[in-house]
């Protein structure tokens, strides 16, 4: 049976900051999605993304053709975002400053897809990474590993399992994406021949997950043995891409 290692108090303190950062940005994309919901009903859209909500508040305070109690509580709403906005960026400041602080995170943050935040991640929820046996022990236990339904000699994968820690997967997986985005694209600068091959095997979301398991597994190696992230040095292929 294996059992999770007890945390330190400063341990806990640093993902209370990492579930704190998660909870003030879930609180924004509610409050951008009911301006922009709001906004809609009186005909005006923008664009997806949050640097256009400012922009479209802008446009709401100078339409002089809505009514005046839609423009007041617009008004509301808009100074709701900017205090949300405020508290965010405390918060993430402290989490970006211990990232800087933490050798292991800063070298995680090199392997393309990571970034600081998925490094920081990393660490605060691996406070022992020799706790599993390899690379896809820890993949398995992020949930980014296929179900096995292998019977009689016959090798049969099924879905990816989900299983474990969610706010590290997605962190991975979301990281995954944008490597992927950026190699169908062509505009990703030494994307690796082993991904490449793979989208024209596989779909897009299948390959980012793929992705995601192949830099849990390099994640692992470094928090494992405090090498530094090396982008020529060849890495076993995930299952769920060998399918």
């Amino acid at each position: 049976m294996g059992f999770v290692p007890v945390k330190t108090a400063e341990q806990q303190a640093a993902l209370m900051l990492a579930g704190v950062r998660d909870t003030i940005a879930r609180e924004r994309t509610q409050l951008t999605n009911t301006i922009r919901g709001y906004a809609a009903e009186f005909g005006l859209v923008a664009p997806k993304g949050l640097c256009k909500v400012e922009p479209l508040l802008a446009r709401i305070a100078g339409d002089q053709t809505l009514p005046a109690v839609a423009r007041d509580l617009f008004a509301v709403l808009s100074a709701n975002l900017a205090e949300v906005q405020a508290r965010f960026k405390v918060v993430d400041a402290k989490l970006l400053a211990w990232h800087r602080a933490h050798p292991v995170s800063v070298a995680l943050a090199r392997i393309p897809g990571v970034g600081p935040i998925g490094a920081s991640l990393l660490v605060m929820k691996t406070p022992d990474p020799n706790a599993f046996r390899s690379g896809r022990h820890f993949a398995a236990w992020l949930g980014l590993t296929p179900t096995d339904h292998s019977t009689a000699g016959k090798v049969r994968l099924g879905v990816i399992t989900r299983a474990g820690d969610e706010a590290l997967r997605s962190v991975l997986v979301v990281g995954a994406t944008s490597i992927v985005k950026l190699a169908k694209r062509g505009k990703g600068a030494g994307v690796s021949p082993w991904l490449i091959a793979l989208l024209k095997r596989k779909p897009p979301k299948l390959a980012a997950v793929a992705l995601a398991n192949k830099i849990a597994r390099i994640a692992w190696a470094m928090m494992s043995t405090g090498e530094a992230f090396d982008a020529k040095r060849p890495t076993p292929m995930p299952a769920a891409a060998a399918a």
